[in-house]
Protein backbone atom coordinates (compact mmCIF):
# COMPACT_ATOMS: atom_id res chain seq x y z
CA UNK A 1 0.00 0.00 0.00
CA UNK A 2 1.32 3.52 -1.13
CA UNK A 3 0.69 6.59 1.37
CA UNK A 4 1.09 10.13 1.16
CA UNK A 5 1.66 12.56 4.28
CA UNK A 6 0.98 16.12 2.56
CA UNK A 7 1.37 19.16 4.63
CA UNK A 8 0.83 22.60 3.30
CA UNK A 9 1.96 26.35 4.62
CA UNK A 10 0.02 29.26 3.34
CA UNK A 11 -0.22 32.85 2.94
CA UNK A 12 -3.20 33.29 5.37
CA UNK A 13 -6.38 30.90 5.82
CA UNK A 14 -8.70 31.96 3.04
CA UNK A 15 -8.02 30.82 -0.64
CA UNK A 16 -11.31 32.97 -1.30
CA UNK A 17 -9.25 35.80 0.33
CA UNK A 18 -6.42 35.20 -2.64
CA UNK A 19 -4.25 33.26 -0.08
CA UNK A 20 -1.89 31.01 -1.57
CA UNK A 21 0.30 27.79 -0.36
CA UNK A 22 3.75 29.09 0.27
CA UNK A 23 5.17 25.70 1.34
CA UNK A 24 4.44 21.70 0.27
CA UNK A 25 5.97 18.92 2.11
CA UNK A 26 4.94 15.25 1.68
CA UNK A 27 6.52 12.23 2.82
CA UNK A 28 5.84 8.34 0.91
CA UNK A 29 4.81 5.35 2.95
CA UNK A 30 5.06 2.00 1.75
CA UNK A 31 3.24 -0.59 3.23
CA UNK A 32 3.67 1.42 6.88
CA UNK A 33 7.33 1.98 6.13
CA UNK A 34 8.17 5.79 5.84
CA UNK A 35 10.77 5.65 2.58
CA UNK A 36 13.41 8.19 1.59
CA UNK A 37 11.55 9.79 -1.21
CA UNK A 38 9.65 12.91 -0.28
CA UNK A 39 8.76 16.05 -2.04
CA UNK A 40 9.27 19.38 -1.30
CA UNK A 41 9.45 23.05 -2.62
CA UNK A 42 8.63 26.51 -0.89
CA UNK A 43 6.86 28.61 -3.12
CA UNK A 44 6.32 32.31 -4.39
CA UNK A 45 3.01 33.25 -3.26
CA UNK A 46 2.88 36.45 -5.67
CA UNK A 47 1.03 38.22 -3.05
CA UNK A 48 1.85 39.11 0.70
CA UNK A 49 2.31 37.11 3.67
CA UNK A 50 0.42 37.69 6.58
CA UNK A 51 1.36 39.03 9.61
CA UNK A 52 -0.31 36.51 11.63
CA UNK A 53 0.64 33.31 8.88
CA UNK A 54 4.21 34.82 9.39
CA UNK A 55 4.22 34.19 13.16
CA UNK A 56 3.22 30.76 12.56
CA UNK A 57 5.49 29.20 10.25
CA UNK A 58 8.17 32.36 9.62
CA UNK A 59 8.65 32.00 6.13
CA UNK A 60 8.59 35.77 4.73
CA UNK A 61 8.26 37.96 1.62
CA UNK A 62 11.97 38.41 0.89
CA UNK A 63 12.54 34.51 1.55
CA UNK A 64 10.05 33.34 -0.69
CA UNK A 65 10.78 36.10 -3.66
CA UNK A 66 12.84 33.83 -5.62
CA UNK A 67 11.12 30.43 -5.11
CA UNK A 68 9.03 28.93 -8.45
CA UNK A 69 5.22 29.08 -8.72
CA UNK A 70 2.70 26.62 -7.69
CA UNK A 71 2.02 26.54 -11.54
CA UNK A 72 5.59 25.43 -11.94
CA UNK A 73 5.77 22.31 -9.32
CA UNK A 74 1.85 21.37 -10.15
CA UNK A 75 2.82 18.05 -12.26
CA UNK A 76 5.22 17.19 -9.83
CA UNK A 77 2.92 17.26 -7.29
CA UNK A 78 -0.04 15.67 -8.53
CA UNK A 79 2.56 12.86 -9.97
CA UNK A 80 3.50 12.11 -6.19
CA UNK A 81 0.27 12.07 -5.39
CA UNK A 82 -1.33 9.77 -8.10
CA UNK A 83 -3.22 6.51 -7.00
CA UNK A 84 -1.63 7.14 -3.26
CA UNK A 85 -3.90 7.78 -0.10
CA UNK A 86 -3.06 11.56 1.26
CA UNK A 87 -2.61 11.54 4.82
CA UNK A 88 -3.44 14.96 5.93
CA UNK A 89 -4.48 16.49 9.52
CA UNK A 90 -7.12 18.57 9.46
CA UNK A 91 -7.60 17.89 5.50
CA UNK A 92 -10.46 20.89 4.90
CA UNK A 93 -7.91 23.33 4.73
CA UNK A 94 -5.08 22.06 2.63
CA UNK A 95 -7.19 20.25 0.21
CA UNK A 96 -9.50 23.43 -0.52
CA UNK A 97 -6.01 25.14 -0.91
CA UNK A 98 -4.41 22.83 -3.51
CA UNK A 99 -7.82 22.75 -5.38
CA UNK A 100 -7.63 26.25 -5.16
CA UNK A 101 -4.10 26.41 -6.90
CA UNK A 102 -4.80 23.30 -9.11
CA UNK A 103 -7.79 25.47 -11.07
CA UNK A 104 -6.21 28.82 -10.87
CA UNK A 105 -3.47 27.07 -12.54
CA UNK A 106 -5.09 25.08 -15.20
CA UNK A 107 -8.55 23.29 -14.75
CA UNK A 108 -8.00 20.59 -17.10
CA UNK A 109 -5.78 19.47 -13.70
CA UNK A 110 -8.94 18.64 -12.05
CA UNK A 111 -9.26 18.74 -8.11
CA UNK A 112 -6.92 16.49 -5.97
CA UNK A 113 -9.27 14.21 -5.21
CA UNK A 114 -9.50 13.03 -8.66
CA UNK A 115 -5.45 11.93 -8.54
CA UNK A 116 -6.39 10.33 -5.41
CA UNK A 117 -8.12 9.34 -2.32
CA UNK A 118 -7.55 11.99 0.84
CA UNK A 119 -7.88 10.32 4.26
CA UNK A 120 -7.84 13.06 7.30
CA UNK A 121 -6.15 12.02 10.20
CA UNK A 122 -7.86 14.61 12.22
CA UNK A 123 -11.05 12.84 12.46
CA UNK A 124 -9.57 9.96 12.84
CA UNK A 125 -7.71 11.05 15.89
CA UNK A 126 -10.83 12.62 17.23
CA UNK A 127 -12.26 9.01 16.59
CA UNK A 128 -9.93 7.42 18.77
CA UNK A 129 -9.38 10.25 21.48
CA UNK A 130 -13.16 11.94 21.92
CA UNK A 131 -12.94 14.69 24.23
CA UNK A 132 -8.69 15.20 24.27
CA UNK A 133 -7.08 17.58 21.99
CA UNK A 134 -6.05 16.08 18.74
CA UNK A 135 -3.37 19.03 17.26
CA UNK A 136 0.00 17.42 16.00
CA UNK A 137 1.54 18.60 18.93
CA UNK A 138 -0.77 16.98 21.04
CA UNK A 139 -0.66 13.55 19.28
CA UNK A 140 3.01 13.92 19.17
CA UNK A 141 3.07 13.82 22.83
CA UNK A 142 0.13 11.19 23.24
CA UNK A 143 2.17 9.00 20.81
CA UNK A 144 5.39 9.60 22.34
CA UNK A 145 7.02 11.13 18.90
CA UNK A 146 9.87 14.07 19.61
CA UNK A 147 8.94 17.26 18.03
CA UNK A 148 11.64 18.96 19.98
CA UNK A 149 12.64 20.70 16.51
CA UNK A 150 9.30 22.22 15.49
CA UNK A 151 9.87 25.76 17.02
CA UNK A 152 7.71 27.12 13.87
CA UNK A 153 4.94 25.28 11.48
CA UNK A 154 6.56 23.62 8.40
CA UNK A 155 5.15 21.61 5.80
CA UNK A 156 8.02 19.09 5.09
CA UNK A 157 8.63 18.83 9.31
CA UNK A 158 5.04 18.38 9.89
CA UNK A 159 4.38 15.92 7.39
CA UNK A 160 7.38 14.14 8.93
CA UNK A 161 6.00 14.25 12.30
CA UNK A 162 2.34 13.16 11.00
CA UNK A 163 3.81 9.77 9.26
CA UNK A 164 5.44 8.83 12.52
CA UNK A 165 1.94 9.73 14.58
CA UNK A 166 -0.08 7.93 11.94
CA UNK A 167 1.59 5.07 12.00
CA UNK A 168 1.60 5.02 16.03
CA UNK A 169 -1.55 5.40 16.31
CA UNK A 170 -2.70 2.47 13.97
CA UNK A 171 -0.26 0.49 14.89
CA UNK A 172 -1.98 -1.47 17.77
CA UNK A 173 -2.72 -5.13 17.54
CA UNK A 174 -5.83 -5.54 15.60
CA UNK A 175 -8.43 -7.29 17.29
CA UNK A 176 -8.46 -11.00 17.29
CA UNK A 177 -11.90 -12.43 16.03
CA UNK A 178 -12.85 -15.82 17.64
CA UNK A 179 -16.53 -15.56 15.77
CA UNK A 180 -16.80 -18.40 13.48
CA UNK A 181 -17.74 -17.96 9.74
CA UNK A 182 -21.37 -19.02 8.32
CA UNK A 183 -19.11 -21.53 6.49
CA UNK A 184 -17.10 -22.63 9.51
CA UNK A 185 -20.46 -22.56 11.55
CA UNK A 186 -21.86 -25.05 8.85
CA UNK A 187 -19.21 -27.26 7.65
CA UNK A 188 -19.07 -30.79 8.84
CA UNK A 189 -16.61 -31.30 11.58
CA UNK A 190 -13.59 -34.62 11.29
CA UNK A 191 -12.59 -36.30 13.87
CA UNK A 192 -9.26 -35.58 15.05
CA UNK A 193 -6.95 -38.44 14.37
CA UNK A 194 -4.18 -39.62 16.58
CA UNK A 195 -0.79 -37.66 15.31
CA UNK A 196 1.27 -40.09 13.95
CA UNK A 197 4.65 -39.76 16.54
CA UNK A 198 6.57 -41.21 13.88
CA UNK A 199 6.39 -38.62 11.76
CA UNK A 200 9.74 -36.72 10.65
CA UNK A 201 10.41 -33.62 12.77
CA UNK A 202 8.98 -30.51 11.07
CA UNK A 203 11.18 -28.02 9.85
CA UNK A 204 12.56 -25.27 11.66
CA UNK A 205 12.69 -21.80 9.62
CA UNK A 206 14.15 -19.14 11.37
CA UNK A 207 13.70 -15.00 11.24
CA UNK A 208 16.44 -13.69 9.03
CA UNK A 209 17.94 -10.18 9.76
CA UNK A 210 15.36 -8.30 8.10
CA UNK A 211 12.77 -9.96 9.97
CA UNK A 212 14.31 -9.61 13.05
CA UNK A 213 14.83 -6.22 12.65
CA UNK A 214 11.47 -5.65 11.96
CA UNK A 215 10.02 -7.34 14.63
CA UNK A 216 12.18 -5.27 16.94
CA UNK A 217 11.41 -1.98 15.30
CA UNK A 218 7.48 -3.29 16.29
CA UNK A 219 8.24 -4.01 19.73
CA UNK A 220 9.76 -0.81 20.12
CA UNK A 221 6.91 1.10 18.56
CA UNK A 222 4.39 -0.79 20.76
CA UNK A 223 6.80 0.36 23.94
CA UNK A 224 6.72 3.21 23.06
CA UNK A 225 2.65 3.59 22.62
CA UNK A 226 2.21 1.81 25.59
CA UNK A 227 4.57 3.76 27.96
CA UNK A 228 6.85 1.37 28.30
CA UNK A 229 4.79 -2.25 29.24
CA UNK A 230 5.35 -4.20 26.38
CA UNK A 231 5.91 -7.18 27.96
CA UNK A 232 7.48 -9.65 24.79
CA UNK A 233 10.01 -6.61 25.21
CA UNK A 234 10.47 -7.09 28.66
CA UNK A 235 10.35 -10.75 28.43
CA UNK A 236 13.37 -10.18 25.36
CA UNK A 237 11.07 -11.75 22.74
Amino acid sequence: MRQVVLDTETTGLEPAQGHRIIEIGCVEIMNRRVTDRLLHYYLNPEREVDAGALQVHGLSNEFLADKPRFADVAQDLIGFVAGAEVLIHNAPFDVGFLNHELARTDPQLGNVESHCSITDTLTMARQRHPGKKNSLDALCKQYGVDNSRRDLHGALLDAQLLAEVYLAMTGGQAALSFAESTEARTAVRTPAGRSDLERPALPVVRAGEAERAAHDARLSAIDRVSGGRCLWKELGW
